[in-house]
C-alpha cells in the first residue's frame, strides 16, 4: 500500500493561541481547495461560520462548492487559530475518507510544532484518532468527553486538551449542534 505523505505545512499564524489538530487530509479527489479542511461535505469552515459570524455560509462558496480560503486564512490569523494534523503520513486501508480506515505511518511531532507556537494555550482534536494520537504522545492518560478538555503540562507550560466533535458528516450530528461545542471553546481560547 502507498504511502501518503502531508500535503501542506502546518498553518501557524503569529501569536497562535489554539493548534487545532485532525488526523490527516482526505484524498485529493476530495478536495475543493487546497487547504485544510478540503472536502467539501466537510463541516468544519461552516463550524467557523456559525461561530465567529452567526452564519453557516460564511466561508462556503456555494456556487464554486468550494471555500472562500481568504477569508479563512485571515479569520486564522486574526483569531490566532493554527491548523494541522496529528498524522504526517498515513496509509489508506480502504479507499475512504474515514479515520477508521487511516494507518498513522509517522506521527506528527507535536511537541515540535507547540515549540514553534509559546503562546498556544490549547490544543484541539477533531476526532477520535487524532484524540488518540495525542494522548499517546503526550501520556495523556484520559481523553476528554466530547466537548470538554483536560489540562496537561508540556515543557513548564499548562495547556489544554479540548476534544471536539468531529466536523465530518459521517459524524451523527447537525453542524449547528456541532458549533455549540466549539463555541465555548473558541470564545475562551481566542477572545483577546
Amino acid at each position: 500500500m502507498n504511502v501518503e505523505i502531508h500535503p501542506w505545512a502546518p498553518f501557524l499564524p503569529e501569536g497562535c493561541r489554539l493548534l487545532v489538530l485532525g488526523s490527516f487530509p482526505p484524498a485529493r479527489k476530495r478536495w475543493s481547495m487546497d487547504f485544510f479542511y478540503p472536502n467539501y461535505t466537510n463541516d468544519f469552515w461552516r463550524i467557523c461560520g456559525i461561530c465567529f459570524h452567526d452564519d453557516k455560509l460564511h466561508f462556503v462558496d456555494e456556487a464554486k462548492k468550494t471555500y472562500r480560503r481568504e477569508r479563512i486564512e485571515q479569520m486564522l490569523r486574526e483569531k490566532k487559530i493554527g491548523l494541522y494534523d496529528t498524522a504526517s503520513a498515513v496509509r489508506r486501508l480502504k479507499n475512504t475518507a474515514s479515520d477508521k480506515d487511516l494507518e498513522v505511518v509517522e506521527p506528527t511531532d507535536v511537541a515540535a510544532l507547540l515549540r514553534q507556537i509559546p503562546a498556544c494555550r490549547a490544543v484541539c482534536t477533531t476526532g477520535q484518532k487524532a484524540t488518540d494520537v495525542l494522548c499517546e504522545q503526550f501520556a495523556i492518560k484520559k481523553s476528554p468527553e466530547v466537548g470538554h478538555f483536560v489540562e496537561f503540562t508540556f515543557d513548564n507550560r499548562q495547556l489544554r486538551l479540548y476534544r471536539m466533535p468531529s466536523s465530518s458528516r459521517a459524524y451523527p450530528m447537525a453542524v449547528e449542534r456541532k458549533a455549540a461545542f466549539y463555541q465555548p471553546m473558541f470564545e475562551e481560547i481566542c477572545t483577546p
